[in-house]
């Protein structure tokens, strides 16, 4: 039986050389007539096989014009950076769990009920003043909310963070497809790294921060205070499903790490943490600091030639 961890050897099904996909890949391509292989890897509870793929719209040249625009937009950003270039870039299919579940809550609150009042006071010199106040009443309110949470995306992958993919949402979702092997042939697909529970975790404390925005859209009266819930899931469902994504690794000097971009297979949606320039801000300070100091000289100048 072949292990997700394990490296395999298959032969080419064109020219017939033997190509090894490396573990915890999917999918490798012929050194000598770039075919593409897939391999069928066993599913098992924690590396289930995918149920839905979406596939790539954006091209690499399409995702390098993205990032350079992107990296222009950063005018904080370290001397050069805009023109460095990419000492990698990887077109990936990232395994992901879409979850769904009904959210059922029991949630107590102080709810803000505002109203007017009118306030009359006299001044130092006997005049009357008059003028509306707002006051707001508090009450407690308890119950409970039921709700269905459907299209929470999570990582599977240690490779790519579950902060990495939620900023390059949101994924068009309709644009789901049941996950043949064709749809990732010729590209890199990674196979699950995190355990299903794992994932499983984290969908759920993304959707119970879900629940909390609800629950606050859902309140009643002018505020809310205090609001406090317990929630447990149902119906839970998690298909893993592969996310087309472009990894960059952009280097801008050669005693820095390179910067890491990625960039939504299918929206285009770039997102990458770009380092700050203290010489550019000492830069702007000096310009400012210079342009406010202009009309102090004119003036001492003006007074010495008088």
């Amino acid at each position: 039986m072949v292990d997700v961890n394990d490296r395999v050897e298959v032969s080419c099904e064109s020219c017939g050389a033997k190509v090894v996909v490396e573990p915890l890949q999917r999918t490798s391509r012929c050194p000598y007539c770039d075919s593409p292989s897939v391999i069928d890897r066993p599913a098992t509870a924690d590396r289930p096989d995918p149920v839905f793929a979406i596939g790539f719209a954006v091209d690499q040249k399409q995702a390098d014009g993205l990032v350079r625009a992107f990296l222009k937009r950063k005018k904080m950003a370290p001397f050069g950076l805009a023109r460095a270039f990419a000492e990698m870039v990887q077109g990936v299919y990232v395994p992901a769990y879409l979850y769904s579940a009904v959210a059922s809550s029991s949630y107590a609150a102080r709810i803000g009920e505002d109203y007017w009042v009118t306030e009359t006071t006299r001044d130092s010199k006997g005049r009357t003043r008059t003028r509306r106040k707002r006051k707001t009443e508090l009450r407690d309110l308890r119950g409970s909310h039921r709700t269905y949470l459907g299209d929470v995306l999570v990582t599977a992958s240690r490779g790519v963070s579950n902060e990495e993919l939620e900023s390059a949402e949101p994924y068009d979702l309709d644009e789901l497809k049941r996950y043949a092997p064709g749809l990732v042939a010729g590209w890199s697909s990674e196979e699950p790294s995190l355990t299903r529970e794992d994932c499983l975790a984290l969908a759920r404390r993304e959707s119970a921060a879900e629940v909390g925005r609800l629950l606050r859209e859902f309140m009643p009266g002018d505020s809310v205070r205090g609001l406090d819930h317990q929630t447990t899931f149902e119906d839970e469902s998690a298909d893993l499903t592969l996310l087309p994504m472009w990894v960059f690794a952009v280097r801008y000097s050669q005693e820095k790490p390179p910067i890491r971009l990625i960039v939504n297979g299918q929206t285009g949606e770039v997102w990458g943490r770009v380092p700050t320039s203290w010489r550019k801000i000492g830069l702007v300070v000096a310009v400012v600091l210079g342009l406010l100091a202009v009309p102090i000289l004119v003036a001492m100048i003006a007074g010495l030639l008088q």
